[in-house]
């Protein structure tokens, strides 16, 4: 080979290895930079989140290039890397979260409801796949942390060996970087163009920190401040005096439900049937609209804010809450002379809190009503089995005046198989309804359409509300005393994303005095609140409950 063709091949070598070094520096720029984009990803799920700058790339590389040391940049370049890939899962976390509950995972109260997503994971999938799952999660967090270091590592490498280039490369983009940030520029809404969300994501993680601080110590200390819990049983709920009071917690009666969507007209016709029916019947409602403290599920958290006239929106609350002795409508009913009874028709196990906390003297669920016939998928127990179940055994026999809080079931997710109305006098033991589930899809079907699903998550609202109606116009009880509400929004699917948490909640009664005495409140007649109806916070109705009927 002569000195030519030698020198020609030297070129080549030399062309190829710098091609090689411009495509890796360019692949570990894109991973440095993607990386740190990627919760915006995640949180907006729009590609042109990845159209901005991100500040954080840009510190890191900075600092990276100023570390003399190698093994120093090795270090800070794993711990950058994990910085970046945590934030990539808090959105993933964040976004799932406010997909199922309305909120975004909070580090300090999330945990119990990850714990609850895990193990509906488990059941779905079994417990061996369920453990492959979240290995191969970790493994993969692992990896991605692993390629960042390495990427940041080389490219910091790279800059050092052309660092009057990358210093002008590095202040331009610095300077757009404040330019773009101080006149809020964005090209996908909430996601500004100067980027920054491990940083905004670690101040947010911190406010939570700051924010459940605060709220423990409230709690804490709310039993002392309770006026309610020292009244006399004398003074207690006089309003109410010789009334049978029934809270009726709808599940998933949302704002959605009656007010502007595909499904509300169904249910809006009903609820004007219902206000027809009851004034025939010698009813009087009145109706506003209450922020619940959960979305999409865990009703308990709505169940106990009601109660407790407490803000109760995770599970950590929940269990501090309940581990206490803050005075609850229950108890308020119980120390006023009421006999108290919960009828939870989902529950298949004891319910210790039933008793320790909210003091309930019976405990109904699905094990001790005599039910005999079909579920429908979550809904052990069809809504009017309910209501007939508890008409005979506690409304019909003698008894002392009764405070009760019931369930109704039959419009929790997945909303398919639902039952239909049969003559009361029909309902028996419940197996009537055993032909009823297979005229229905299974959820595996309806779920591969989200209109479907929003379709019967309507119907399901019609159903428990006609039922409701139907209960009250058959057995007309002068002496009954309904709050009728929604624990939640239904789930994203058919609330829709940003939904906010507002339910209906209705008083009916046939007595004029009941409905008198909360004249003050302003709520709208019949049972079909209006966009202008009033809206409270669900932690304030105990307090103005209690206000109310009680001297």
């Amino acid at each position: 080979m002569n000195s030519v063709e030698s020198s020609d091949r030297y070129a080549q070598l030399d062309r190829s290895n710098a091609i090689r070094r411009n495509v890796r520096a360019l692949i570990a720029a894109a991973v440095v930079f993607l990386v740190v984009l990627a919760p915006g990803l995640i949180s907006s799920g729009s590609a042109l989140a990845l159209i901005r700058i991100p500040l954080e790339s840009v510190l890191a590389l900075l600092i990276l290039v100023a570390l003399p040391w190698s093994v120093a940049r090795r270090i800070v370049a794993i711990v950058v890397a994990i910085v970046f890939v945590t934030t990539i899962a808090s959105a993933a976390l964040d976004r799932g979260f406010a997909t199922a509950v309305g909120q975004p995972f909070n580090v300090v109260t999330g945990w119990p409801e990850l714990a609850d997503a895990y193990g509906v994971l488990r059941d779905s999938t079994g417990p061996v796949a369920a453990i492959a799952i979240l290995a191969l999660l970790v493994i993969a967090a692992a990896v991605a942390a692993l390629v960042v270091a390495v990427a940041l590592f080389h490219l910091a490498s790279v800059i050092r060996r052309h660092y009057r280039a990358a210093l002008i490369g590095g202040s331009a983009i610095t300077a757009s970087w404040i330019v773009l940030g101080l006149v809020g520029a964005q090209v996908v809404p909430g996601e500004p163009i100067a980027a920054a969300d491990t940083i905004s994501t670690a101040v947010a993680k911190t406010h939570q920190v700051t924010v459940a601080a605060a709220e423990q110590t409230a709690l804490d200390n709310a039993g002392a401040t309770d006026a309610f819990a020292h009244l006399p049983a004398s003074d207690l709920l006089t309003g109410l005096k010789g009334k049978d009071v029934i809270v009726a917690f709808i599940e998933s009666y949302g704002q959605v439900a009656v007010q502007n969507t595909s499904f509300s007209k169904g249910v809006d016709n009903v609820l004007r049937q219902g206000n027809k029916d009851l004034a025939a019947n010698g009813y009087s409602e009145r109706s506003a609209f209450l922020t619940s403290s959960t979305f999409g599920g865990i009703s308990w958290l709505a169940h106990s804010t009601l109660q407790t006239g407490l803000w109760i929106d995770s599970q950590q609350k929940y269990d501090q809450v309940t581990s206490g002795s803050r005075f609850t409508l229950s108890d308020a009913f119980k120390k006023g002379g009421w006999q108290t009874i919960s009828d939870v028709p989902s529950d298949t196990k004891p319910w210790p809190i039933g008793t320790s906390f909210y003091h309930f003297g019976t405990k109904l669920n699905s094990q001790n009503v005599g039910y005999q016939g079909p579920s429908f998928s979550y809904a052990r127990i069809p809504d009017q089995y309910t209501w007939e179940y508890f008409q005979k055994n506690e409304l019909a026999k003698p008894h002392k005046p009764l405070m009760a809080e019931i369930d109704f079931v039959s419009s929790h997710t997945p909303w398919t198989p639902l039952p239909h109305q049969v003559p009361w006098a029909s309902v028996g033991n419940g197996s009537i309804y055993d032909p009823q589930p297979a005229q229905g899809l299974p959820p595996s079907v309806v779920w591969q359409n989200p209109q479907h699903v929003q379709q019967l998550y309507g119907q399901s609202i019609e159903y428990t509300m006609s039922t409701l109606f139907s209960f009250l116009t058959t057995y007309n009880d002068p002496n009954l005393v309904l709050v009728v509400l929604g624990d939640h929004q239904p789930a994203t699917e058919v609330s829709g994303a940003g939904a906010n948490h507002n339910v209906p909640i209705s008083i009916i009664s046939k007595d004029p005095k009941v409905i008198n005495q909360i004249s003050s409140w302003h709520w709208q007649p019949g049972m079909f609140p209006s966009p202008t109806a009033p809206l409270w916070r669900m932690d304030t109705f105990r307090n103005r409950f209690l206000t109310a009927y009680s001297q």
